[in-house]
């Protein structure tokens, strides 16, 4: 299958997010204070991009993050508001790496790169059975 004749390179989502508590460092654990966490931002940068791709293939596949390279270069506190985008700038094969940034209403506060693989679920959720077979053992 032709993936990147159904990703262009160029496309790209965004969506917006609160920090609610849920989000913070002090609430997941990564930190002691109540400011956006930096596994929170990253997976909302994951969760957007999974978004993207999922929008652009066929029944029966989806997409699984792969590799995060990201940096998280400001604090963004409580309540306030945390634009992510995401945008593919390569399609090779099965693997989508996209651009990632996370904005809140005063600045940028993370960017990086992000893959994900495609993924044919049936396949996949066997060899997810398989390890859960071995687990039970």
């Amino acid at each position: 299958m032709d993936y990147s004749a159904m990703i262009p390179v160029g496309l790209r989502n965004e969506a917006v997010f609160i920090v609610e508590e849920e989000f913070t460092a002090a609430h997941i654990g990564s930190g002691s204070l109540r400011v956006l966490a930096t596994p929170s931002m990253i997976g909302m940068m994951e969760r957007v991009s999974h978004a993207l791709i999922a929008q652009q293939l066929p029944e029966g596949y989806s997409s699984v993050g792969a590799l995060v390279d990201v940096r998280h270069l400001a604090p963004t506190p409580m309540n306030a508001r945390v634009r992510i985008f995401s945008q593919v700038v390569e399609v090779d094969g099965r693997k989508v790496t996209l651009h990632v940034e996370a904005w809140d209403d005063q600045e940028k506060v993370g960017e990086g790169t992000h893959q994900r693989v495609i993924i044919d679920v049936q396949r996949f959720l066997k060899r997810v059975d398989e390890k859960q077979r071995q687990i039970k053992a």
